[in-house]
């Protein structure tokens, strides 16, 4: 009898091990960990605090002019509490083909980019990635590249923005201001 009770026992444990039930859902941004563009680690628990704009972006899209409105917004906010991360992804139409070295030249020569820049995802669908799982929890997945997703200095996300909303777009600067106060 006492076999087949710590046999069961085991049997449990082994089934709820694999399922991952033990692990509890990410309840803020600040919890996760991901690869910036080089291949370092980052832990964003470094954001905390800050009120943070998560951007999918990429190269080759009619919408990659955006990546001048946003280092904009970048160093217009960044000294109140305020940070921009991208997150490049070959979802939409294949349009972030490149390695991290050429995305990294592209956004630098091109656009001086400076906001903190991260490895490729997948941001819907199978293999989406746990930034962007945490994302669309409650709120939209990308339709598109440079969808935005405002988050609170706890971690939260407070608002969406569709690609079409530009970073200048006074709806969106509006709720950064809303966010920082």
């Amino acid at each position: 009898m006492r076999l087949l009770i710590g046999g069961l026992v085991a049997a449990a444990s082994l089934a709820l091990t694999s399922m991952n039930l033990s692990a509890a859902p990410v309840q803020s941004l600040y919890e996760l960990k991901v690869n910036s563009l080089a291949g370092k680690p980052v832990d964003l628990g470094q954001y905390k605090g800050h009120v943070v704009l998560v951007v999918n972006v990429a190269s080759q899209c009619g919408y990659t002019p955006q990546y001048a409105g946003l280092e904009k917004l970048y160093l217009d906010y960044k000294g109140k509490g305020f940070v921009i991360l991208g997150f490049p992804a070959n979802d939409f139409g294949h349009q972030e083909p490149g390695t991290p070295e050429e995305i990294a030249a592209f956004c630098s020569s091109k656009y001086s980019v400076t906001f903190p820049m991260f490895e490729k995802v997948i941001t819907k669908g199978d293999g989406q990635s746990p930034v962007y799982q945490f994302l669309t929890t409650g709120f939209p997945a990308p339709t598109w590249n440079f969808c935005k997703y405002l988050v609170d200095p706890n971690g939260k996300v407070l608002k969406e923005f569709p690609s079409a909303v530009t970073p200048q777009d006074k709806q969106l600067t509006d709720a950064i201001d809303a966010a920082l106060k």
